[in-house]
């Protein structure tokens, strides 16, 4: 175990696992921690104890966290699990029972007292140790906002609001401050996250705050708004598309919030949607996403689907594909079906066999990859707008507004002056050339 001395600040290694609300629960975690005199350790060997933040959703999820765990405890040896796996506490210490402590997700108090006991926090009250917007895990010109906790939803195949719990919003005026306070620090893109992020405020029951001397409603379009008047990219995921995100489709056309919308659907078949509990009328909904092209022409899509969920047939399978050519949606992600421990699903008949569901997975990436590619071809010829994350030897590489990071494709940035540009300008390239998943332009002035 790492030797903890008294003179240097107590460092802290972290490893964050699953999606971006757990990786904005981190960055909480450290935040405080930070405020404390802690230190971020980025190796397992200088950190004086380790937070392994957990994801709990698949079961290969939990197994990936069990190995995470695994390796944290044998390079160091000081470790607090936290994250939605550590509500099977019992399951955590059956595998590694010498953890420090283990903690649910979002128990944020709870984090910072186990790390207390293991290694105290070096004070000194004259040092600013934290910066106003808060530490982070991505790159300093993007950060995640998440705006609430839980869900409310029933999804047959998920756990989530056993984990995370109902829905609770945080009021509008929290979430405006801290999106301020990171456009100060230099984020120049602000990426909304939820696990539904359309039903924003519904606990409130919109209850307005108070920001900048004006009363802002706690209700998903009115945030998009009052975000869109900060000067950052503002970035919309999680979306369910409820009747009231027809509003925020006029700011995308007005260049307020981007044209681009991250909404999982799912699935197609109105027989499978109800089986997952999902909302069910997807005819309807390939007419509003016409509507929406309409008002935004610009506007993205992307989407996730699962195949080989419980008594899909291969009629079933096949109107999702004819869906997805009807709706043409820019970005497709798939997984095949898995039962999670504690879902509903699980109890449904018709358990799909693994080579069928692998069959599907292939058929519907390989229907999506031409949708992909058309969609991004209309970018030839155009100049766009382009968010700077990397620069090397070769150019420079970047995201449209229709690129989120880590699930979208790129833009590879050549041409004079390339080279010399720095993580987080916003610069105008002109779109040469285009695949499924990447553009590739000049710099542009």
């Amino acid at each position: 175990m790492p030797k903890i001395s008294p003179k240097t600040a107590p460092k802290v290694g972290i490893v964050s696992l699953g999606c971006a609300k757990a990786l904005v629960d981190s960055e909480r975690i450290l935040t405080r921690l930070g405020a404390e005199g802690y230190e971020v350790s980025d190796s397992y060997e200088g950190a004086d104890v380790v937070i392994v933040n957990t994801c709990g959703f698949l079961d290969s999820a939990r197994a990936e966290s069990l190995e995470a765990i695994g390796e944290a405890m044998a390079r160091n040896g000081r470790v607090v699990v936290t994250g939605c796996m550590g509500v099977d506490e019992s399951g955590i210490r059956k595998a590694h029972p010498n953890v420090l402590a283990v903690t649910g997700p979002h128990q944020y108090e709870a984090v910072v007292r186990a790390v207390h006991e293991a290694v105290p926090p070096a004070h000194d009250p004259f040092i600013d140790l934290v910066p106003p917007e808060g530490l982070h895990l991505t790159p300093r010109h993007y950060a995640f906002l998440k705006i609430s906790e839980g869900c409310n939803n029933s999804c047959s195949f998920c756990i989530i609001p056993d984990l995370r719990g109902k829905l609770a919003s945080r009021p509008a005026a929290d979430v405006l401050g801290e999106a301020e306070r990171l456009v100060a620090a230099g984020v120049r893109e602000l990426l909304v996250i939820s696990q539904d992020t359309s039903a924003y405020g519904v606990d409130l029951k919109y209850a307005a705050s108070d920001w900048r001397g004006a009363p802002v409603r706690a209700r998903f379009a009115d945030m998009a708004a009052a975000l869109g008047e900060l000067g950052a990219w503002v970035r919309l995921h999680y979306v369910y598309p409820y009747p009231h995100v027809d509003e925020v489709i006029p700011l995308m056309a007005a260049g307020k919030v981007l044209p681009y919308l991250d909404i999982p659907f799912q699935h197609a078949h109105p027989d499978v949607l109800r089986a997952m509990k999902r909302p069910a009328d997807q005819a309807k909904v390939l007419e509003r996403i016409a509507k929406w092209r309409e008002i935004c022409p610009d506007l993205a899509i992307r989407s996730t689907f699962i195949v080989g969920f419980p008594g899909e047939t291969e009629a079933q399978f096949e109107y999702l594909l004819d869906w997805l050519e009807e709706a043409k949606l820019d970005r497709v992600g798939a997984f095949k079906y898995e039962d999670v421990k504690g879902a509903a699903s699980n109890a449904l008949g018709g358990q799909v066999d693994e080579d069928v569901k692998q069959d599907r997975w292939e058929r519907l990436m390989e229907t999506q990859r031409p949708i992909s590619e058309a969609r991004l071809a209309t970018r030839i010829g155009r100049t766009i707008e382009v968010l700077i994350d990397e620069v090397d030897e070769d150019g420079a590489t970047g995201r449209s507004k229709w690129d989120a990071p880590e699930v979208d494709g790129a833009v590879f940035v050549e041409g004079d002056g390339a080279t010399g540009l720095q993580p987080g300008q916003i610069v105008r390239v002109e779109i040469d050339e285009a695949d499924e998943t990447d553009l590739w332009g000049t710099l542009v002035g």
